[in-house]
């Protein structure tokens, strides 16, 4: 990957990054390379009204640790954490009140889905979903009253790619807010900010982290209102990560440069594998010349991960019956993680949108979504193999 296959350049001084920023030992007293995990749930103070940390809720030096090195690896102002990616979310959708307006791509996560649906709306917000890959629809959408355009690039579960230039040229033309879920690729492959978004939205759970042992969510901005507004509703909900959590992230963060590029070399190789097998329909990886938005993905990114999906020959019992074939995979919700994972999102992550829903966005009950792990890519391969003639 010396020319990164045709991609946008890799971030450079991406991985010093994230092993050094925001951890100086100079920061404590016992110089310590690994920053101390800080428990305490308050903090003494100097005098009334004076003080370093007020209160757990309000601050937290393992958490402004990670904030730091959020801010550093996306070449940021502001970084906000949150008690999970839903949490993050919740929280830009409490900027707004009864009588906004948000437009929001119409294929994304089940839980992304069900807090518009369903929150946003009984808080008065008006909600229109449309394919963001379409810039009119985009177009046509807005209204003078729209404060928000949201969307998941590649989304979750269909991998569709959006143009992120062109969407942020909308929002600032319409004075709205731009926010992008860059969960699937993390600031390494995609820069979201870089292309005009306003705010980068992250479920850390995911390839941030990477090791599946922490729910956790992000924002990322330089917009300082935007900034001002996310950090009081951090501190004024309570929707905050523990120190625990957000010291395991800080240490995932070191090694993201390193698994992403093991994520994606694996991933292509078995979506060249499926795209070939006689038992599956079609294979949607965004760096697949196939792909219909293959030429976007390496205009705007720098990579791609391990998520894919494809659609098998057959119906929902060859779909249960692959999952129960499956030996080096595994059945489980998530993404991002060292183990490669299988889904059924219209059974699984997807069940919460409705099924009329499901049935015009293509979730069929035959699509397999794959976030491909860190594994022997031939054993991953053989696997896959071996489950498909098993169906």
């Amino acid at each position: 990957m010396s020319d990164n296959s045709g991609y946008l350049p890799l971030p450079k001084s991406f991985i010093t990054k994230a092993i050094h920023s925001s951890t100086d030992p100079d920061r404590w007293d016992s110089m310590c390379i690994v920053p101390p995990i800080v428990l305490s749930a308050t903090f003494k103070h100097v005098s009334p009204g004076k003080f370093k940390y007020e209160y757990g809720r309000a601050g937290n030096p393992s958490r402004d640790v990670l904030e730091g090195s959020l801010c550093a690896l996306e070449d940021a102002k502001y970084a906000v954490t949150f008690s999970s990616g839903l949490g993050a979310l919740n929280a830009v959708i409490n900027c707004y009140t009864q009588g906004d307006h948000f437009v929001v791509g119409d294929d994304m996560y089940g839980g992304n889905y069900r807090l518009f649906d369903k929150i946003a709306k009984n808080l008065g917000v008006d909600v229109t979903s449309v394919d963001t890959t379409i810039i009119d629809n985009i177009k046509s959408a807005m209204k003078p009253n729209t404060k928000l355009i949201f969307i998941e690039t590649p989304t979750n579960p269909l991998m569709k790619v959006s143009d992120i230039k062109a969407i942020a040229e909308i929002a600032k033309n319409n004075h709205a807010i731009f926010c992008v879920d860059n969960s699937f690729l993390t600031p390494y492959f995609q820069r979201p900010l870089e292309l005009g978004a306003d705010i980068t939205m992250y479920s850390l759970t995911k390839y941030m982290n990477g090791h599946a042992d922490v729910i956790m969510g992000a924002l990322v901005t330089n917009n300082k209102e935007m900034h001002d507004k996310l950090r009081f509703i951090q501190y004024g909900m309570g929707i905050i990560p523990g120190p625990f959590d957000c010291s395991l992230v800080t240490r995932g963060l070191k090694t993201l440069p390193l698994r992403l590029g093991r994520h994606m070399s694996n991933s292509l190789a078995v979506a060249k594998f499926l795209e070939a097998h006689p038992r599956v329909l079609k294979v949607t990886h965004p760096g697949l010349e196939s792909h219909p938005q293959h030429a976007l993905t390496k205009r705007q990114t720098s990579g791609h991960s391990g998520m894919m999906n494809m659609y098998i020959d057959g119906s929902k019992r060859e779909s249960e019956n692959f999952a129960k074939a499956i030996k080096v995979f595994t059945l489980a919700g998530s993404l991002g993680l060292c183990e490669s994972l299988i889904s059924i999102p219209s059974i699984m992550t997807h069940a919460s949108i409705p099924e009329d829903v499901r049935k015009e966005l293509n979730i069929t009950d035959n699509l397999i979504r794959l976030s491909i792990g860190l594994e022997d890519p031939e054993d991953l391969i053989s696997d896959l193999d071996q489950a498909l003639k098993a169906m």
